[in-house]
């Protein structure tokens, strides 16, 4: 490809979203963002929503920034947070801003379906998806429930990533690993289940044409084209759910990896050709998520850095102007496992104050109460190396091969310590990088669409050319096996 052509990708994360341009020069790629931007979560009337032309108005702002610039775009993906979906009414337009999947309604909402709807043994049956309130299963129940008056007069429901594809192309589609986070597709069929649908009085033929990753959607509309200064530009499907884009970024060398996927959220899984449904994967609740190329993510969410994130927010002015580097730091000369959690403890999922949850849980364990920005960021670290540890022995189990190594991606893969404590707690070697794995997979995805890669594995080659990764090898093994009963003991008794 010559290297004046150019793939844009949306990246949407929860809190922020990017718009970068890629390129591939024979066995290596280089980006470069063009926009940064806060994606706000509005709380108005007890819920809460995204602002959907909000994230339109800055696609399109950087869409305008590629063409003041006279670059050729070769096409555009977008790929965003799972679950959550977009209302179209009868007059093809967007009915209101979408629900966010923090939403209180959904609280109660899943412990409701499965004892008055279907059971939770079946859900997980058809769907091989980790059964959580906010999957958007039970996010459309609850709506049903309240009458809600978008869901009542809804004739499409467009998946976050469809919809913003929609919005460009006027096409609806429903991309397969955005499809596959709904808790409403069967893995197997690769097909939204109607039994489930039908459950909540919901029909097929209100989501867009399933697409696998790398299809053209369509090409920008003539209003798009407009408002942009670019000509009929295609949209790809790319794999629409960020940690299905991440994941195809993995620089892996063969299928004998795991893979974590470290942010907001730490998701930690493998990639098989068949889903994995059965007593154990239930009993331990795993989800099977759509991947690229046919494939599956058998993963499991684990609560991640949003337990950092949200406690840095308290902090005081004087401890949040330190880097990360300087808190962390800090954090390393505080005694080790001190104080353990359990990340997923239900405490931690929107608590008014994320630093009382951690002193609560603590003083409900009979443990230490950690009291300083130090103490309660080492035991947050501490704390997921653990729980890394729980579900890659769990992975251990579930794979149909040795598993070699584990390779972290994202945000997460800069924090040296936690990379370290990973591969202590592991006994796997870590790889981190990229950073930008999200970012990478969507371009890499186009650029397969457009003939300059030829397959997964191809992509991961020359992804691999392109970074120098950072090998973390385990220490203080005998350690950290001791300070794991430890929160075996404390987690298993809570």
């Amino acid at each position: 490809m010559s290297n004046n052509k150019y793939f844009f990708a949306v990246d949407l994360g929860a809190t922020s979203g990017r718009t970068i341009i890629g390129r591939i020069n024979g066995d290596k790629f280089d980006l470069e963002e063009v926009t940064r931007y806060p994606n706000n979560l509005i709380v108005q009337g007890g819920h809460y929503y995204w602002d959907i032309f909000a994230l339109y108005f800055e696609i399109i702002k950087g869409l305008k920034e590629v063409a003041r610039r006279g670059l050729e775009i070769t096409s555009i993906g977008i790929d965003t947070w799972g679950v959550d979906f977009v209302f179209i009414g009868e007059d093809n337009a967007i009915l209101r801003n979408p629900r966010a999947y923090r939403d209180p309604i959904t609280f109660e909402a899943m412990d409701d379906y499965l004892k008055n709807v279907i059971s939770k043994k079946d859900v997980y049956d058809v769907t091989g998806i980790q059964l959580m309130n906010f999957n958007s299963i039970f996010q459309l129940y609850a709506m049903r429930k309240e009458d809600n008056s978008a869901f009542n007069h809804a004739k499409k429901i467009l998946f976050v990533p469809d919809a913003l594809s929609w919005m460009l192309t006027g096409k609806e589609v429903c991309e397969y690993t955005i499809a596959s986070t709904s808790q409403l597709l069967d893995p197997r069929t690769k097909q939204l289940d109607e039994r489930l649908l039908a459950s909540m009085g919901l029909k097929r033929s209100m989501f867009g044409k399933m697409v696998m990753p790398g299809t053209q959607i369509g090409v920008l509309t003539e209003e798009v084209q407009e408002l942009t200064g670019l000509g009929a530009v295609p949209v790809i499907a790319v794999a629409g759910h960020d940690t299905g884009s991440a994941v195809a970024a993995v620089p892996a060398k063969n299928e004998q990896f795991a893979y974590l996927s470290s942010g907001t959220w730490s998701l930690m899984g493998i990639e098989t050709k068949d889903a994995i449904i059965n007593d154990l994967s239930y009993e331990r609740n795993f989800t099977n998520e759509g991947g690229v190329e046919g494939t599956t993510r058998f993963l499991k969410n684990i609560c991640g850095m949003w337990l950092y994130e949200r406690c840095r927010l308290e902090w005081p002015e004087e401890v949040r102007k330190l880097s990360h580097p300087e808190l962390q730091g800090s954090a390393m000369q505080v005694e080790a496992f001190r104080s353990i959690i359990n990340p997923d403890d239900k405490l931690f999922a929107a608590p008014t104050s994320m630093i009382g949850a951690i002193q609560q849980y603590c003083r409900e364990t009979n443990q230490p109460v950690p009291e300083t920005p130090a103490e309660i960021c080492r035991c947050i670290f501490d704390s997921l190396a653990l729980r890394y540890k729980q579900v890659f022995q769990w992975l251990k189990e579930f794979a149909p091969f040795k598993l070699e190594v584990l390779h972290v991606i994202g945000g997460g893969s800069l924090n040296k310590y936690l990379n370290q404590f990973t591969a202590n707690a592991t006994g796997a070697v870590v790889l981190a990088g990229p950073q930008e794995g999200t970012a990478i997979g969507n371009i890499m995805l186009q650029a397969k669409a457009a003939g300059e890669v030829s397959d997964i594995w191809d992509m991961r080659r020359i992804i691999a050319n392109s970074l120098e990764l950072v090998r973390y090898e385990p220490t203080d093994e005998a350690e950290w096996d001791k300070a794991y009963e430890k929160y075996l003991k404390i987690t298993t008794n809570k």
